[in-house]
């Protein structure tokens, strides 16, 4: 049983720092509900994306295509696209509306419905490792194209408080991955990792 969990409001995501709110989420819950089951997992790896000035962004210098489109909704939506045909990403929408930041969801702990997501995953047990990359975070979580533009707030995906206070001697900071393109910027230190992630689960439980 979790000590606390309130459900983070839109208010929130609409901070115009991106790279707060990357680190912010970490220790955070997600929960996600549909026709399958409930499912519920700690955020432990995140990135930033700052828009359109960051070359890294779908939405680097303005760009605005049907796919970006929800980036420049107001923070608090879900973004969700197919890379390289293969892999979900999931990215939670931050700003203010036509501000078009995001933060990359990387690595999961999960908490809840660990049966179904290890169906999901097709393993056996938990392993970090089975949950530390985006496509692995959307595949046990069971998110799809059908999220794209979802409120946060809504009934079928949540991010939720539960009490877990991250320290910045916590947080691993290096520059993202798979951005080689973005020049200079890929070397930005946008990507936060929680150090001891069991810890922090352990911490949430009664």
């Amino acid at each position: 049983m979790i000590l606390i969990q309130r459900v983070i409001q839109e208010s929130y995501y609409c901070n115009e720092d991106v790279v707060f709110l990357a680190k912010d989420l970490l220790g955070k819950l997600i929960t996600l509900k549909n026709a399958d089951g409930f499912v519920s997992a700690i955020i432990t790896e995140t990135e930033a994306y700052a828009g359109v000035t960051d070359k890294a962004s779908h939405a680097y210098g303005g760009r605005r295509t049907p796919r970006n489109e929800v980036m420049y909704g107001s923070g608090g939506m879900a973004y969700v696209f197919l890379c390289y045909g293969i892999h979900y990403l999931f990215n939670v929408v931050t700003g203010p509306k036509n501000t078009p930041h995001a933060v990359l969801i990387r690595g999961v702990i999960p908490l809840e419905g660990i049966d179904l997501m290890l169906a999901r995953r097709k393993l056996n047990s938990i392993d970090n490792r089975g949950f530390n990359g985006p496509g692995k975070v959307t595949s046990a979580l069971g998110i799809n194209l059908s999220h794209n533009g979802a409120s946060l707030t809504g009934s079928a995906i949540q991010i939720k408080e539960i009490g877990v206070a991250v320290t910045t001697s916590q947080i691993k900071v290096s520059k993202r991955i798979g951005v080689n393109y973005a020049e200079e910027d890929a070397l930005l230190p946008y990507r936060f990792e929680l150090l001891d992630k069991m810890i922090v689960k352990k911490n949430v439980l009664l």
